[in-house]
């Protein structure tokens, strides 16, 4: 699991740090000021030095080398923090700033509905024959054909053909198959797609307003004003429109109004994120089923 630090944690880690240093320097001060010193010459009195290393300190009690393993662990374990915590160090714990009117359109943002899958127009009927016309010397040169008479008496007996033999049947070829039938896509449903993160609010007003909330949170937390637009002064409302699948997944990106300066491909990169949360899209229903839905993404990049 990632865990992130921002600023604010950083600093107040340091600071539990530095106090709980401090602490243990001036509790271990005052316990070795308010030792009873003649207690203490009482209770090796008799003891002997058996070197010189040995007798650095007069008596056991106050030799401080021997919490030096106590302070070297702390030290390391402190240190340790900090530098784990210097590496998820990043502004993304920062309070997400979102701004006003972040969901809404302006109205000179046209948005195309999604159209259903429509059969293929019948082929074109075939042209009409040409007629030309022969001219009169051409009838003329070509040769006349010999006229053979064919009629026949009454007394004229007519032998029919023999009847030939039927060859096999051959079957008829197998029907095409059906071209693959593309599920509908609804602009608007009954219930239209949520944002996860608000199943366990009672009402379905307080689920579509958290979810939009969470909406917001997720894209301004994760969105970079990308360099070209700041250096250029570029601002406006990007518009990205997908769809929420039957399950959940988030398909067919595709950028409806660009802005420049790369604030269009940043706002993509956002979207493809979702795919990547440990929870996905609640879908859309109609009619108690669940179905693909198009939803329109309104992002502002504003300049501070």
């Amino acid at each position: 699991m990632e865990v992130l630090f921002s600023t604010q944690n950083m600093l107040l880690a340091l600071g539990a740090v530095v106090l709980v240093s401090g602490g243990l320097v001036l509790g271990f001060r005052y316990y070795f000021r308010h030792l009873d010193r003649h207690r203490l010459r009482h209770l090796h009195a008799d003891d002997r030095q058996r070197s010189l290393l040995a007798g650095r300190n007069k008596y056991a009690e106050v030799d401080v080398f021997r919490w030096s393993g106590v302070f070297l662990r702390f030290g390391l374990m402190a240190s340790l923090f900090l530098i784990l915590a210097a590496l998820n160090w990043s502004e993304d714990g920062r309070q997400t700033d979102i701004p006003e009117g972040a969901m809404d359109f302006s109205e000179d943002i046209e948005v195309e509905i999604p159209r259903s899958a429509e059969p293929p127009p019948p082929p074109p009927p075939p042209p009409p024959p040409v007629i030309q016309e022969v001219p009169d010397d051409l009838l003329e040169a070509e040769d006349q054909p010999d006229f053979v008479d064919q009629s026949i008496e009454r007394e004229t007996e007519v032998i029919a053909p023999p009847p030939t033999a039927p060859g096999p049947k051959t079957p008829p070829p197998p029907p095409p198959p059906p071209p693959p039938k593309e599920e509908e896509i609804f602009v608007i449903a009954e219930d239209m797609p949520r944002f996860p993160g608000c199943e366990d609010l009672p009402t379905k007003k307080e689920k579509e307003e958290c979810a939009r909330i969470k909406l917001l949170e997720f894209v301004y937390a994760n969105i970079s004003y990308p360099p070209e637009a700041r250096e250029n002064g570029v601002e406006g409302t990007v518009v990205v429109s997908f769809v929420v699948e039957k399950d959940g997944s988030v398909t067919d990106i595709r950028l409806v109004r660009d802005i420049g300066g790369g604030t269009g491909d940043e706002t993509v990169r956002v979207v493809r994120k979702m795919n990547d949360l440990p929870s996905r899209w609640i879908p859309g229903k109609q009619r108690g089923k669940p179905v693909r839905v198009q939803f329109n993404l309104p992002v502002k990049f504003v300049l501070k």
